[in-house]
């Protein structure tokens, strides 16, 4: 897919089908009685999740926070899409 070639909003839809692709398919990749029996049944595995996802979170606001100081200092240009 030449992805440069497509408009923003289209690009979105694109961008939705490949991670709904992907997430369909991790979804179906494993035993999930095996996976449960691996994980158990104590709060390791939730509690790192958690931490995880807070983590992710703090780097994507960074992360973005470094993009629109990029933009706002000319280093990179950014239109917003539709």
């Amino acid at each position: 897919m030449p992805v440069e070639a497509l408009d923003p909003y289209l690009l979105s839809r694109y961008a939705e089908l490949c991670g709904g692709t992907l997430a369909h398919s991790h979804a179906r990749s494993g035993d999930a009685a095996a996976i449960s029996a691996y994980i158990g049944s104590g709060d390791v595995f939730p509690q790192s999740i958690a931490e995880f996802a807070e983590l992710y979170a703090e780097q994507n606001q960074l992360d973005y926070e470094a993009l629109q100081q990029a933009v706002a200092d000319g280093r990179i240009e950014a239109s917003l899409g539709v």
